[in-house]
């Protein structure tokens, strides 16, 4: 017994000694840390995704700025109006005047120094001038303009070759993608804001009168933007600055610009044509969504809803009938109509697009001519076009352009009067009328304060004449 205890004893002593030998000289010492609460602690991601921190993904518009800078222009516009006549100019027979002075931006846009602006900045002028972002200044010209997309072209005369802008397809721009807008905001020279497009397609006319289609982006545009540059990260055009939306007259948040696709158009029409050549597919409709599918009966959410056909149009030619869906265009979708006139918009009559169509429960593809637009909606009357040789001899006229549409307010009025759809006017203010032409140039050149006399052939067969004051 004892020697089993002996044994214990010695193996316990054993051990204990060569743990202490092992704690003593082997095991590493382990430093013990306290920790203290940091009144203002630094708070870090807890994602450990390297690429967070990479700071080459961020955009580089150095590039951009460089090429676009020296080819966007400060246009400056001086218009005479009658100023506040005194007693003297009374007594003297003077008429006072005084000079105001608009400010805008523009975009060279070949070395021979043409300049693309828009409309607003340099419409009603007396004299235009143009300085360069090396503080020449030019005077300026204008070559023509377009009030409906707000596009004008100028000419200057340079000594010298001057840097300029390429076109870009502002079709293939994107939502998200990064741009610059370069302008002259607040008469500041060559300014550089940067921004991401916000929306493509975007309608700012609350009464539908136009359909619009611009790029909205949210790089800041201030009064004297107009007619600046909106480009892409290799500088190319995708836009010209057109618009902001705004309660205070600065930016807040959004500004609007007409898409390089279209003012390429409207320049090229007016160099080669000295007007714009519109071409129009010859459809009205709404844009589907689901309260207006229920009224109309349909159960589509998207697409052109086709509500009427125009007579002797493409649209008319190609088969497209009322009822219809246009649910895409050249392969692109169509959600709204601004989607669609957008597209339109950089096309010129006689260009052929395709149609892909929802017909009678079934899609369908059809190419299209686009026509001139014929029609014109004529003051106090309605919808007018070129009238056929077969609408004249129905009213044995020699002359006119045939109504198609009477307007709204005043229907009543005319019907009462036996002038309904297919009346034929004949002359406007004492200008004979052969075509919608004549009829856009009778008003254009009216005075506002001379009343609108229009003589016409009504249903009857009757020959009458209106004034209107």
């Amino acid at each position: 017994m004892k020697k089993i205890l002996t044994l214990v004893l010695v193996s316990a002593l054993g051990g204990i000694f060569t743990l202490g030998t092992y704690k003593l000289f082997l095991e590493e010492e382990k430093q013990v840390v306290l920790t203290t609460t940091d009144k203002n602690p630094t708070f870090l991601p807890t994602s450990n995704v390297s690429t967070l921190f990479n700071t080459t993904e961020t955009p580089d518009f150095t590039i951009a700025a460089e090429n676009t800078v020296n080819a966007v222009v400060h246009v400056k516009n001086v218009t005479i109006s009658s100023g506040q006549m005194t007693f003297q100019d009374l007594f003297l027979g003077r008429s006072p005047q005084r000079a105001q002075m608009g400010t805008g931006s523009g975009v060279i846009i070949n070395a021979d120094g043409y300049i693309i602006t828009n409309n607003h900045v340099i419409n009603n002028s007396d004299e235009l001038s143009v300085t360069l972002n090396n503080n020449k200044t030019y005077k300026a010209e204008i070559v023509g303009s377009d009030p409906k997309t707000d596009i004008a072209l100028l000419k200057i005369n340079a000594d010298e070759d001057l840097p300029y802008v390429t076109f870009a397809n502002s079709d293939n721009a994107k939502i998200g993608e990064w741009v610059l807008a370069v302008g002259n905001p607040f008469n500041l020279t060559s300014t550089v804001t940067a921004g991401i497009i916000s929306a493509k397609s975007r309608n700012l006319d609350p009464t539908g009168k136009y359909t619009q289609s611009f790029i909205q982006t949210d790089a800041a545009v201030n009064p004297g933007n107009s007619g600046g540059a909106l480009v892409n990260t290799n500088g190319e055009l995708i836009g010209i600055n057109t618009a902001i939306s705004s309660q205070t007259g600065s930016y807040i948040g959004y500004s609007f610009a007409v898409p390089s696709n279209i003012a390429r158009r409207v320049i090229e029409d007016i160099m080669e044509y000295g007007n714009v050549q519109n071409g129009i597919l010859g459809i009205s409709g709404v844009s589907l969504s689901s309260s207006v599918t229920d009224e109309l009966g349909v159960n589509d959410t998207e697409g052109i809803y086709v509500g009427e056909v125009i007579e002797d149009s493409g649209a008319e030619k190609a088969g497209i009938e009322k009822g219809d869906i246009i649910k895409e265009i050249d392969n692109i979708k169509i959600s709204k109509f601004a989607d669609l006139t957008g597209h339109i918009s950089a096309k010129r009559a006689g260009d052929i697009v395709n149609l892909t169509l929802l017909k009678n429960g079934k899609l369908k593809t059809v190419p299209v001519t686009l026509t001139r637009n014929e029609t014109y909606s004529l003051p106090l009357v309605g919808r007018i076009k070129n009238a056929k040789k077969e609408d004249l001899k129905k009213l044995n006229a020699s002359n006119g352009v045939k109504i198609i549409e009477l307007d709204n307010e005043y229907e009543s009025y005319w019907t009462k009067n036996n002038v309904k759809e297919g009346s034929i006017i004949t002359a406007i203010n004492d200008t004979k009328i052969n075509s919608v032409d004549d009829a856009q140039e009778a008003i254009k050149n009216r005075s506002p304060y001379e009343p609108l006399r229009i003589e016409l052939i009504n249903s009857n067969g009757e020959k009458e004449r209106y004034n209107f004051r």
